[in-house]
């Protein structure tokens, strides 16, 4: 992994950011009074990355400090030495040439490796050369975690058993975790992890737990996950299911049947007719079946991985199409309130069921109607002037069906049945709203004569059989010619009672009244 991509751990920082600091630090003078102190940034390193051992507030009056590998001061031990008289270094025995000394004291490691790790000494000498000072630092390498692996002891493991996966490489003081889709693991009813977790352990596998599964490991500089790994479990197959579900064919059609059932690996088929081997196929196909097609289907499923089989039969009935019926009535003309008997007769076998229908639709059933002889046979007793109309019968097999030709019944009305017809009862209504305009009339006509007012009008009256609106006035060509006069006339009859056949009528008096207005 490249240094400007690598990411930084635990106040980790990058070596141009070391740099600088240090660069910051040669040009910074602490107060005298201050405390030294020393820290190692970061303290846990990754293997390859840089490290700094950063001292604060380093003293003036040094003429000379060094760095050791590890506590001791001896010359074999000495990584580099400043002369702060002349801002010069010098490179010891331990230098490795990776190390820079600075002004400030700091001392800067790049491309560490599991080798640096440990202590280093910072000592100092005053212009005498005697030691003032010794301070001890410490700092870890850890290896940069590599991408890992998964393995299992049974990588195809029947539904049922259990199966060992293993994260690798093994590594001390490393982390381990798992996940499943994309989703943590932690022990459960079927999970077992081992102490610390590089074993995950699956018991009575499913065909649910085939994954995939992911392995992460972590130390305290970095990360890194495996690629998927999914478990090849075996199972089934399943009871097989055949399509589509119906049972019966019309006679003349195709059979398409296809069967399927849940296994992996993926199951052989066969199919059997009345026990006899018919295709060693998903799909069994017969076209223009006949009634000698009808029989049991049987589908017969094997999985060669887990050595199990099933089964599952489909009983199959070919069946002709129903022929038309025909419908009988001993009179199709009845008196209201008799009984009527209408009977459905069909020659085929095998009828499912019998469908009444009146006026092209379904019959609805009164409590006057009844049907027996699996619905062959329709009585209505009494019989009403509304069950007049076509009947049909229907018949029908779970393939097919025909309607008979319809018969229409005619209901006589009863006279002594009480009530009124629906043509009398319109006959009433319409009687009642003419007389109301009748009347109305009347009562305007009444009330303009009333309110007409004076001497210009008079009362004529004489028996005359005239009709409406007739002109009594002189012609435009007498000479006696006058004001145009308009008359309305009126008849009003008296109803007579009526008479027996032998008397003789009396006469009927007829009353015109006549209402002259002069024009003005």
């Amino acid at each position: 992994m490249e240094l400007a991509s690598a990411r930084l751990h635990k106040g980790q920082i990058s070596w141009w950011g070391l740099l600088l600091t240090a660069s910051l630090l040669t040009t910074w003078s602490p107060p005298t009074t201050a405390q030294v102190t020393i820290e190692a940034v970061p303290t846990d390193v990754a293997e390859g990355k840089d490290v700094l051992l950063l001292v604060h507030n380093l003293p003036q009056a040094l003429r000379i400090f060094n760095w050791y590998k590890g506590n001791n001061t001896e010359g074999a031990y000495e990584i580099a030495r400043f002369i702060t008289a002349d801002n010069t270094n010098r490179t010891g025995a331990a230098y490795s040439g990776r190390e820079t000394i600075y002004q400030n004291g700091s001392l800067f490691f790049q491309n560490v490796d599991k080798s640096d790790e440990g202590v280093y000494t910072l000592s100092g000498l005053d212009q005498d050369y005697a030691p003032i000072l010794k301070f001890y630092v410490r700092f870890y390498v850890h290896l940069a975690l590599q991408k890992p692996s998964i393995t299992s002891n049974n990588s195809s493991p029947m539904e049922g058993e259990d199966s060992v996966l293993m994260c690798g490489p093994y590594t001390d003081n490393i982390i381990y975790l798992w996940r499943r889709n994309g989703e943590s693991l932690s022990e459960g009813d079927r999970l077992k992890l081992s102490e610390g977790n590089r074993t995950l352990t699956l018991l009575n596998v499913t065909r649910n737990d085939t994954g995939p599964y992911e392995c992460e490991i972590r130390n305290l500089v970095s990360a890194n996950r495996s690629d998927p790994f999914s478990l090849n479990i075996a199972y089934g197959p399943d009871t097989p299911s055949i399509f589509p579900s119906d049972t019966y064919l019309l006679q003349g059609s195709n059979l398409s049947l296809s069967c399927h059932a849940a296994s992996n690996p993926p199951a052989q088929y066969f199919w059997l007719f009345n026990e006899m081997p018919q295709a060693s196929s998903q799909e069994l196909f017969i076209p223009n079946v006949t009634t000698n097609n009808s029989g049991i289907y049987t589908c017969f499923v094997n999985n060669s991985g887990t050595g199990l089989s099933r089964t599952t039969v489909k009983n199959i009935t070919v069946l002709e199409a129903v022929t038309q019926p025909f419908l009988q009535v001993i009179n199709t003309t009845i008196k209201e309130l008799d009984s009527v008997t209408l009977t459905c007769y069909s020659n085929d076998t095998g009828i499912s069921g019998i469908r009444w229908l009146f006026n092209n639709h379904s019959l609805q059933l009164t409590d006057r109607m009844t049907l027996s002889q699996n619905n062959s046979i329709l009585t209505i007793d009494p019989t009403k002037r509304e069950d007049a109309g076509e009947y049909q019968c229907e018949i029908s097999n779970p393939v097919s069906s025909k309607g008979s030709n319809p018969i229409r019944l005619d209901i006589i009305a009863d006279p002594t049945q009480g009530g009124l017809s629906e043509g009398a009862i319109a006959g009433i209504v319409i009687g009642c709203v003419a007389g109301v305009a009748l009347i109305a009339a009347l009562a305007y006509f009444l009330y303009s004569r009333k309110t007409g007012g004076g001497s210009d009008q008079r009362d004529l009256t004489e028996h005359k059989p005239s009709a409406f609106n007739h002109n009594l006035g002189p012609s435009d060509n007498s000479p006696n010619k006058v004001d145009d006069v308009s008359y309305t006339v009126l008849n009003f009859r008296d109803q007579q009672p009526k008479q027996p056949a032998s008397a003789s009528p009396p006469p009927r008096a007829k009353e015109s009244l006549y209402s002259e207005v002069k024009k003005k």
